[in-house]
């Protein structure tokens, strides 16, 4: 005979079967959200001096690499298309931290200037959140998320031959307060 107060026997949860494409989808997932993790690191955790190899432990792979003057390297770690900084990480001949910089920033913004080639803007800020293209003025818009308190984004128009036509800020898309479709999902104020 049963104890009035002893509890019922839990029921064991059911075993779902997991379609092959579902267990590749949320494997690819697993691996981007990692990936992500990975980059998300600070630069401000490495010291001046730092070696190549504590400098990739830390931050992974950088998604740029470029030439400086007086032969060293600068690593480029953005934070993804909705990311608000980007790091720029300069390095030695030797491979080892000379300093690392946010860039994404009004300061850095003002020194990208008229006449400036593609090549020095990504030097200077990194690569872009998004393109944009304005056909009657026949350019190339490079737009830059960053922390900003009125949600705009920095705006770098290059001409066909990539060079620095226009500079200036703009509302941010993705900060828009108006109640229409925006990627399938309807925002209510």
């Amino acid at each position: 005979m049963r104890d009035s107060r002893q509890r019922p026997a839990a029921k064991r949860p059911e075993f779902r079967y997991r379609e092959p494409h579902e267990r590749r989808i949320l494997l690819a997932l697993s691996a981007l959200l990692l990936a992500g993790c990975v980059n998300m690191s600070s630069p401000t955790k490495l010291a001046p001096g730092a070696s190549a190899e504590a400098i990739r432990a830390q931050l992974g792979e950088p998604t740029g690499r470029y030439a400086m003057p007086g032969g060293t390297t600068r690593l480029e770690y953005a934070r993804g298309p909705f990311g608000r900084e980007t790091w720029m990480v300069d390095v030695d001949a030797g491979g080892t931290l000379v300093k690392a910089t946010q860039v994404l920033n009004e300061a850095t913004f003002a020194t990208i200037k008229l006449g400036m080639t593609r090549d020095e803007v990504l030097r200077t800020i990194g690569r872009p959140s998004k393109l944009g293209y304005v056909g009657w003025q026949k350019q190339t818009v490079w737009n830059y998320r960053y922390a900003s308190p009125f949600c705009q984004w920095f705006q770098v128009g290059l001409g066909a031959d990539g060079i620095v036509q226009d500079t200036g800020f703009g509302p941010d898309p993705l900060c828009d307060d108006v109640d229409v479709p925006h990627l399938g999902l309807l925002r209510i104020r």
